[in-house]
């Protein structure tokens, strides 16, 4: 059997289309189609219902695929294992985090740590979604919320700070009960801060809604209404004030993930002693 004909069809089956399929393997649509047909003529066995407009697993091709999930994870496993055992501080770590919070005080503590070991190549990705550590999407994920399954290894790393902010005009001119409010929308409409921002607006209008955190800071300077903001990101800006300076409305804790079985590799641990010092003060 061809493993790679496999692969295609497991990516398939994952993704549930031959585009995304394609779109993850970097190949044609085509070539992912080519090799589910190659894979079953091997087999003698119709793994794809093709008779309507959306392509369907047949039972057999859902067993097979069960089966070639396994095969991924184990093979996984493996490349885990061996990044490792690895004793060179060299290669590409992979770091996913909240956009905003990777530029604002992530980027700096991986860029001395890269002039440190020149060896290694450093990959910081902004992104919202949780990265799969066990897929190898990323090495190291950032995130706001402990997760909960999974063989983790999981450091906390501090507690992000949220406070309302607007522009000084804005509260200068717009009486407290007449505030309107600032907000994700989206799938970060249910993050636990914008369930805090409604329970704080009690029946206002959230009227201005932002995919991310930055943008909600630019409209909030711009006097669209009050944002809450995270700290590191509004608390140096001149062109806002804080409504409640003393105390935050709200805080999320920040964990850093890794899969146990390659927080032993070098690379991984001396980007994880990084970040903790980094984030340390």
């Amino acid at each position: 059997m061809d493993w790679e004909d496999l692969r295609h069809f497991s990516a398939f089956a994952t993704h549930g289309s031959l585009t995304g399929a394609a779109r993850v393997l970097g190949v044609e649509h085509a070539t992912v189609a080519r090799r589910i047909a190659a894979l079953e003529a091997h087999l003698q066995v119709r793994l794809v219902d093709r008779r309507g407009r959306r392509l369907m697993l047949t039972p057999d091709g859902g067993r097979v695929a069960a089966f070639a999930e396994a095969m991924e994870g184990d093979a996984a496993a493996i490349e885990r294992a061996a990044a490792g055992a690895r004793a060179e501080l060299r290669g590409e770590i992979t770091i996913s985090a909240p956009p905003a919070f990777a530029a604002a005080r992530l980027a700096a503590p991986l860029a001395a740590l890269r002039k440190q070991h020149p060896g290694l190549a450093i990959r910081l990705i902004g992104e919202s979604r949780g990265a799969a550590l066990e897929r190898r999407e990323a090495d190291i994920a950032i995130r706001l919320s402990r997760p909960e399954e999974g063989d983790f290894t999981i450091f906390k790393l501090g507690a992000m700070a949220f406070r309302l902010y607007a522009s000084a005009a804005y509260l200068q001119e717009t009486p407290e009960p007449d505030w309107t409010f600032i907000g994700y929308d989206g799938a970060m409409a249910a993050a636990p801060q914008q369930v805090k921002l409604r329970d704080i607006a009690r029946g206002r209008p959230i009227a201005f809604t932002a995919s991310t955190t930055e943008i909600q800071a630019a409209a909030a300077r711009a006097g669209a209404g009050v944002a809450m903001l995270p700290d590191f990101l509004a608390e140096a800006d001149a062109a806002l004030q804080c409504v409640n300076p003393d105390d935050p409305v709200f805080r999320r804790d920040i964990w850093l993930v890794v899969h146990s079985d390659m927080r032993t590799a070098p690379g991984i641990r001396a980007t994880i002693d990084a970040l903790k010092a980094g984030l340390a003060g």
